[in-house]
């Protein structure tokens, strides 16, 4: 028998990003015939699609980790690498995605629906992209970014119309069983629903689902029993049914004290939903009340006695035996009526069309701030800046002086003139911290000296072949150190 899984903690991994390819054209009798190096390909995303056939967590239980596929690099004759994969997992109806910290990310509610969990790095672009009228024939390539790698945790609350609301033992399974054709397990003793049980009922022209979910005791709301498991289950029900047990020989118990208890842990529940996935709080929704097991000896006199009370309440109370059938016609199309109601009060919300928000005329796209923990330095963050460090090979002086060039036509360079930094202050990127050298004439046209040089990038205290010879020689005594050629 499949065991049921409704909370997961689910790690992804999206595919990382193809690196560029720096490749220069070349056929006989057509030396140097220019640039022709292809697109790294972009990486796979990792994506949850509502599937129906799906009803439990239990894959990702045993398999928490997922990971899309990496893009291709890019290869020499204009070749872009191929895209990585996209990892497509199928959930249930009524998943709730949520991040390490407990803030609902997506709610996943109707077949199809999809949600990108992880995006995919992008690949970087060959040199035959990075073609400039000032650089020609570049010697670099930009590298692919690395895919978002993120954990999160999968809740499923059930998607029922109605829900039922007992104690354990109660005859809430037998209730689903003899309503609909699902077969739950059905046995005298607390504890016997561990997982939500759905049925389908017909009543006439409406449809309509119903869920039995792990019996209630008080402290609930705390997390006592399995009280979370239980009203988590809950969040989504339109209507709320009391089964309460005519028939228990647990002292102290009565309807009304068991209704209390029920509606004081309904009260204290917080659901986790909110905004338009949420239906409201749990006290807020309709009410019935069933008094379950109206066929044992002296059920009827006791139902007598707290019928008044309850519909005083403005409850409607419905006697029934699941056992023998008794008032199961009467509840059964009382609950349609009331799904019914909500469904006409609540129409189906059309599917969220993407919005697209252009960038303010005045967003620079980046920020400068003084780093707090380096007396000096600065820090600049930006979704742009950031991005490009990451795709810069830095063992490359002419992938270098492009990164530079990109940075000072963003702005970066005149913004830390404004905030007064200091030649040689650290300023920090991303992952990087590189010493400013506003000398250096970042952003205006450049002659290349050579694939994968940059002369701005040169270092003066670099020794020659001159220098080199003359010290060689002072050293063997053939000429005085002040002595030049």
């Amino acid at each position: 028998m499949a065991k049921f899984i409704d909370r997961v903690v689910l790690h992804v991994s999206a595919g990382k990003g193809g690196h560029g390819c720096a490749s220069v054209h070349r056929e006989k009798f057509k030396p140097l015939g220019g640039p022709d190096g292809g697109n790294g390909g972009n990486g796979g995303d990792v994506v949850l699609e509502v599937d129906a056939n799906v009803h439990t967590l239990l894959d990702f239980h045993f398999h928490p980790h997922a990971k899309a596929g990496n893009g291709k690099p890019g290869e020499g004759g204009n070749r872009d690498g191929k895209k990585g994969s996209e990892l497509l997992l199928k959930v249930p109806d009524g998943t709730v995605v949520l991040d390490s910290d407990g803030e609902v990310l997506m709610d996943l509610v109707g077949a199809g629906n999809r949600f990108v969990i992880a995006k995919g790095g992008r690949g970087g672009l060959g040199n035959a992209a990075l073609v400039s009228r000032a650089r020609k024939a570049p010697g670099f390539a930009l590298l692919g970014e690395e895919g978002e790698v993120r954990d999160v945790v999968l809740e499923l609350k059930s998607v029922a119309d109605v829900g039922l609301v007992g104690f354990p033992s109660a005859g809430k399974s037998s209730l689903v069983s003899v309503l609909s054709a699902a077969k739950p397990k059905i046995a005298d003793y607390p504890f016997t629903t561990l997982v939500p049980n759905l049925g389908v009922v017909n009543a006439g022209d409406t449809t309509f689902t119903i869920a039995d979910v792990p019996g209630l005791i008080p402290g609930a709301s705390d997390g006592r029993g399995l009280g979370l498991d239980f009203l988590r289950h809950l969040e989504r029900c339109a209507v709320l049914a009391h089964v309460v047990d005519l028939a228990t020989l647990e002292p102290g118990r009565d309807p009304i004290s068991d209704i209390d208890a029920l509606e004081a842990e309904l009260a204290a529940y917080k659901p986790a939903l909110r905004g338009d996935a949420s239906l409201g709080d749990l006290a807020d929704r309709p009410r019935v009340v069933i008094l379950n097991k109206a066929d044992v000896p002296d059920a009827e006199d006791l139902a007598d006695l707290v019928t008044p009370e309850l519909r005083e309440r403005g409850w409607p109370v419905y006697r029934i035996s699941a056992v023998s059938h008794a008032g199961l016609r009467p509840l059964t199309f009382a609950l349609a009526e009331l799904v019914q109601q909500y469904r006409e009060a609540h129409p189906k919300a059309e599917p969220k069309r993407p919005v697209i928000r252009p960038i303010a005329v005045d967003d620079s796209g980046f920020s400068v701030i003084p780093d707090p923990e380096e007396p000096g330095g600065f820090v600049v963050r930006g979704t742009r800046p950031e991005r490009w460090v990451r795709q810069t090979q830095f063992d490359n002086d002419e992938a270098v002086g492009y990164l530079a060039d990109r940075l000072a036509r963003l702005g970066v360079e005149d913004e830390l003139v404004r905030l007064g930094a200091e030649p040689g202050a650290p300023v920090t990127i991303g992952d990087v911290t590189f010493d400013w050298e506003p000398q250096i004439a970042a952003g205006a046209d450049i002659v290349p000296t050579g694939r994968g040089t940059d002369v701005r990038l040169e270092q003066t205290d670099r020794v020659g072949a001159a220098e080199r010879k003359h010290a060689s020689r002072v050293r063997r005594g053939l000429v005085d150190e002040e002595d030049r050629e």
